[in-house]
């Protein structure tokens, strides 16, 4: 292992006791989850507090994820990308009281509004660097050409907001708030037709609350140093990893010897027709494999790309998402595969493109070829169904992890009322096991407002397996007042009526007083043919409850 001492080495060698690995494994999963507890509750906007769209995790030395809590797997499997581009950057002059900034998904971001803060953890003895707390949040806006900075139409970066490769946002202790509001403000604007952050004020609160939140992650580790010693510490954090890698290795070498062979393979299509394409071959004997995209689209003109750091992010979660151990999801979990991205397609864009979709669209897509390579499970939504005029929308799967904006607090918040949230009956595919329904939900704008939605699965299905048929394509109605000054309101009929618009996909439109949106999110696709099979017995048998991250991370906090 790279920064080892001898007698580390060696204590490696022998491997871990098994309960001080399980206590370990938590104890950093606590770090973790202390930190976004924090950073929750002092954020002050809709998308941290009340949406949850933000990570915390924490780091080796050499910048691979130990452990985190059940955040956003997105966040977690790229946040190391960035913490070592920043290695890389400052090399060893960081010092204590330093805190540095970056979104680019250049130096390892996923994509503009998603920023991280990093910070060192020191050695109170030695003044080595031992640790790194990261925390990555998702901001309401940080500039770009339209609010919320996630444009359907972006066919570059610099339309996305500011893009920030690395800022020492704290420095020695003082907080440069100079430095942000010129990143923040004054050089997205200088891009033709662009803003620089739309609210300073929430961004550089809720990034004070990062900065808080990574401090507390110091404390505690310094604690755990202190109640084990730095040699332990660091020797079960090694063994944790060497866990993970080996319980990927099992599995590998399971799915070769269920599915028969060690070439696996898939192929999906975004809407705009760009295929995603993936070839598995294992190696039995190690329990290795290799990932490789080839036959992938080419770089597309807008914001569908996805930075390699959000592939490999998708590849993590795979690979954690399939093993039925409870580990942390950390840097282990790569170790036994080789993925190869071509260069010049859409998983691995040049450094100005456009990527915003690619972060909360293509990923979902990556997830859903991987697993389907695996034979894992039908395709889930697909999508997020992005929404934006200042607050989130959408049913998240997969790696978003988020929760939906509650109606209660877009009301009280925003210029909306919510008319209709509920399931969209039917959506689901039809099979033995069907698959999920998605959701209806309908806004009315009460006041002019500019609206963008950035959604997939408009056009292409989500595919079922094993004879199970695929689920519902989404779709975005814009429900438009009929209006004199719009030269829609019939001149002999002057009765009020409304238009039933089908947006697409990826639009943004203006809204006027009393317009609705109505969003109709996919279904996911069935697994099993629904032949033969008994009246009842494709329904769900066993009564719903809460499972998943929100609800084991609700769980945990209850207790905590």
């Amino acid at each position: 292992m790279p920064g080892t001492t001898p007698n580390l080495a060696e204590k490696l060698k022998k491997g871990p006791d098994p309960i001080l690995l399980t206590l370990f494994a938590n104890r950093f999963m606590s770090v973790a989850e202390a930190m976004g507890r924090s950073l929750q509750q002092t954020a002050i906007s809709t998308n941290i507090k009340e949406r949850l769209d933000f990570s915390c995790a924490l780091f080796a030395p050499d910048g691979d994820l130990v452990a985190n809590a059940p955040f956003i797997p997105i966040h977690l499997g790229s946040m190391s990308f960035a913490v070592k581009y920043q290695m890389k950057v400052h090399g060893k002059t960081l010092k204590e009281g330093d805190v540095l900034m970056t979104n680019s998904p250049h130096a390892g971001g996923s994509h503009l509004p998603d920023i991280t803060i990093i910070t060192p953890v020191f050695d109170t003895d030695s003044k080595e660097i031992i640790f790194f707390t990261a925390s990555r949040g998702h901001h309401a806006d940080i500039g770009g050409i339209l609010p919320g900075s996630m444009p359907p139409t972006s066919v570059n970066i610099f339309e996305e907001g500011a893009n920030i490769e690395s800022f020492k946002i704290v420095d020695g202790g003082v907080f440069n708030s100079e430095g942000l509001y010129e990143y923040m403000v004054e050089k997205p604007a200088q891009y033709p037709g662009s803003s620089g952050c739309r609210n300073i004020r929430d961004v550089e609160s809720d990034l004070k609350a990062q900065i808080a939140a990574n401090h507390k992650g110091i404390q505690l580790i310094h604690a755990i140093v202190d109640d084990y010693g730095l040699e332990t510490v660091q020797e079960y954090m090694y063994h944790i990893r060497a866990n993970a890698e080996m319980s990927v290795r099992s599995l590998l070498k399971d799915v070769a010897k269920r599915a028969g062979t060690n070439i696996l393979s898939a192929v999906d299509y975004l809407d705009d027709g760009s295929p995603i394409q993936l070839s598995v071959e294992i190696n039995e004997d190690e329990g290795s494999a290799v990932l490789d995209f080839e036959g992938t689209g080419f770089e597309v003109r807008g914001n569908l790309n996805a930075p390699i750091s959000v592939v490999h992010s998708a590849v993590i979660y795979c690979m954690r998402a399939m093993l039925d151990l409870d580990i942390p999801l950390n840097a282990g979990c790569l170790v036994p595969l080789t993925i190869h991205i071509p260069k010049k397609s859409l998983l691995s864009p040049s450094r100005t493109a456009a990527v915003c979709g690619g972060n909360v669209l293509t990923s979902q897509r990556i997830v859903d070829v991987v697993l389907k390579a695996f034979h894992a499970c039908a395709a889930s939504q697909g999508c997020t169904n992005n929404l934006t005029f200042g607050a989130g929308d959408g049913v998240h799967t997969h790696i978003t992890n988020t929760r939906i904006g509650d109606v209660e607090i877009l009301e009280r918040r925003y210029p909306v009322m919510i008319h209709r949230f509920g399931l969209r009956e039917g959506s689901g595919g039809v099979g033995k096991w069907h698959g999920g329904e998605g959701v209806v939900r309908e806004i009315e704008f009460l006041e002019p407002m500019q609206v963008s939605i950035l959604s997939e699965r408009r056009t292409r299905q989500p595919y079922g397996l094993e004879g199970g048929g695929p689920g519902g394509l989404g779709r975005n109605t814009w429900i438009k007042q009929c209006r004199e000054e719009d030269g829609d309101l019939d001149p002999e009929n002057r009765v009020l009526l409304q238009r039933e618009i089908n947006i697409g996909g990826k639009a943004t439109i203006w809204m006027g007083k009393g317009d609705k949106l109505r969003i109709e999110t996919p279904g996911g696709g069935a697994w099993g043919s629904p032949e033969g099979t008994k009246k009842g017995e494709a329904e769900h048998q066993a009564a719903w409850e809460p499972r998943g991250s929100i609800a084991e991370r609700a769980a945990a906090q209850a207790g905590f």
